[in-house]
């Protein structure tokens, strides 16, 4: 500070104390003025939100209860506006085991069903809180149960290739439209292909379900409900790809044709000696680096099948056709490195065959859907049963085809 000519030293001295005081001050009274402010904003902020929240309670109506488990309760609704537009309002009970009470399950199935909008993914129209902060999703109604139900009535539902096709073909798209977005979906299965009212096929239960934009980035194997769980997962793999979603597919494509679970491994070491048994035993030779994973076991030589031919599946799987059988072969390839992607699966000419998919108009449906859908409903999402053998040692035998 420069000095005045008619300014003592003194003065000025005191003049430059009293500036600091009022700058220190000043500054005060600001972070108190900004801290009032932060804090009338964050009140304004929940304030809103709590209104917000209440308007799109507010907008719908719930009706009969569909179904209950520990995870959630499932509820027929409807539009509070036009009572005739139905909706499952899931109302998820919230677990004080958690960090706010909810599952992780339950955080991804809400993240990945906001972002993906498809016409064979199951749709969440919204979400709000209730008493007791309940987690509800509002999703779409889908009053015909899920595949599952038609594929175990052999009796009451009858289907060819042409159904099988237009299935197929839903959840091709569902499957392509979630690894375009780089989203796994994990957890593949019947019961999780929920019906439309039209016909149409819903992937639904994305409570396993991750990104995969980052290649060097572990994932966990425990995923995929074990019937259904490729070989690379079943050895431990924390790398991996789209390719444990295809194999998914491929044994949900299987299971149609045969009408019982191809694969229905009681442990996981049953699982591996099915997969031997029907689809070859896997080594470096037939899958290059598959010793380098953490949970490789190394089979005798002596009990060793070798991968499975097309004469060997067209004897099991003969109704889909030589076409078909290839496309089934490319989706079961035990080195994920040679299955086809979702997008091959899509492109290939086995769609191009007769007989052409059936109208999803046209497809089988079964009465009673409404409770299955309660059913798949409730369940925690990603939810995976277990065999009651798990625990129990097994003697395999790898060499026996079944």
């Amino acid at each position: 500070m420069a000095f005045s000519p008619v300014i003592t030293h003194e003065a000025a001295s005191s003049i430059k104390v009293t500036a600091t005081k009022a700058k220190s001050l000043a500054v005060r009274t600001n972070s108190t003025s900004q801290n009032e402010a932060l804090s009338e904003a964050k009140s304004g902020g929940q304030e809103l939100a709590e209104r917000l929240n209440q308007e799109t309670k507010d907008k719908y109506v719930k009706d009969k209860k569909l179904g209950e488990g520990t995870y959630a309760i499932v509820y027929l609704g409807h539009l509070k506006a036009d009572p005739s537009s139905l909706v499952a309002i899931k109302k998820i009970k919230v677990n004080t085991e958690y960090r706010d009470g909810l599952s992780m399950d339950a955080i991804r199935e809400v993240k990945y069903l906001q972002e993906l909008s498809h016409p064979n993914i199951i749709a969440l129209h919204a979400v709000f809180s209730s008493k007791n902060q309940n987690l509800n999703l509002v999703l779409e109604f889908l009053p015909l149960g899920d595949l599952e139900i038609l594929i175990k009535d052999s009796e009451g539902i009858r289907y060819g290739t042409a159904e099988v096709k237009a299935w197929m073909g839903m959840l091709g798209r569902a499957v392509w439209f979630c690894h375009e977005n780089f989203v796994l979906h994990r957890d593949i299965k019947p019961n999780n292909l929920l019906i439309a009212a039209d016909g149409e096929v819903k992937l639904a239960d994305f409570g396993l379900a991750r990104s995969f934009a980052d290649p060097y980035r572990p994932m966990t194997s425990q995923v995929i409900t074990r019937w259904y769980r490729p070989p690379e997962l079943l050895f431990g793999a924390r790398y991996y790809s789209g390719a444990v979603d295809v194999w998914s597919m491929g044994t949900v494509f299987a299971e149609l044709i045969l009408r019982v679970p191809f694969l229905p491994g009681n442990t996981d070491l049953h699982q591996l000696e099915l997969i031997c048994n029907a689809i070859g035993t896997p080594t470096e030779e037939n899958w290059p680096g598959i010793s380098k994973l953490d949970g490789y076991v190394k089979f005798d030589k002596a009990i060793t099948v070798p991968i499975r031919g097309k004469d060997f599946y067209l004897s099991r799987f003969g109704t889909a056709g030589p076409v078909g059988v290839d496309l089934l072969m490319s989706m079961l390839a035990l080195d994920p490195r040679k299955r086809c992607t979702a997008r091959q699966m899509l492109e290939h000419k086995w769609w191009m065959t007769e007989p052409q998919p059936t109208a999803k108009e046209d497809l089988p449906k079964k009465s009673g859907g409404l409770e299955k859908m309660g059913d798949d409903l409730k369940r925690r999402g990603g939810e995976i049963e277990d065999g009651r053998g798990d625990k129990v040692a097994r003697k395999l035998n790898f060499g026996a085809a079944k």
